[in-house]
């Protein structure tokens, strides 16, 4: 079963704010796509932590799930701004429920995605760590409207750090 998520809306709004920061701090998408990437999979990262999947030495639970949102909308920040800095504008992404279910081996997946992506900078490779990204939303229960909503929230919310010179 697969489930169709619309991105036209979060790649708009994504390139509002990359055109904010980019007039704000002088920077473009060509002098920031090392930083992007690397971003990027720092995100993951702290997203992976907050999950605490992989962290099979302890026995405390997941963060929140408004917590996980929080950092899923991190790194969906810079998967669009990804796209954008490679004139991507991809409209769905088609999202199929994984046949597996640990979110580690799920999470581990993405990087590997990602990675396939960072090197070749190619749309099939940035359609596919999109759609393996989207995917983990299936085992943590993030609906496509609680994604945007995060979204939308982490959007303003990274507005009102440039308005604050962040």
């Amino acid at each position: 079963m697969s489930e169709v998520f619309s991105l036209d809306l979060l790649f708009a709004k994504q390139s509002e704010l990359d055109k904010r920061i980019h007039a704000d701090k002088n920077v473009d998408y060509s002098s920031t796509l090392v930083e992007r990437k690397l971003a990027l999979l720092v995100e993951l990262g702290e997203f992976a932590n907050a999950t605490r999947s992989f962290k099979f030495w302890s026995i405390k639970a997941s963060e929140s799930k408004e917590r996980l949102l929080d950092e899923y909308a991190d790194v969906l920040h810079f998967l669009l701004s990804l796209g954008l800095a490679k004139n991507f504008r991809v409209e769905k992404i088609e999202v199929s429920v994984p046949k597996i279910k640990a979110l580690s081996t799920l999470i581990f997946g993405v990087y590997q995605k990602f990675e396939a992506f960072l090197i070749s900078e190619s749309l099939p490779d940035y359609k596919s760590a999109f759609a393996s990204f989207l995917a983990i939303s299936k085992v943590t229960n993030f609906s496509e409207s609680d994604i945007i909503s995060a979204y939308l929230q982490k959007n303003a919310e990274n507005f009102k750090r440039q308005d604050n010179n962040y």
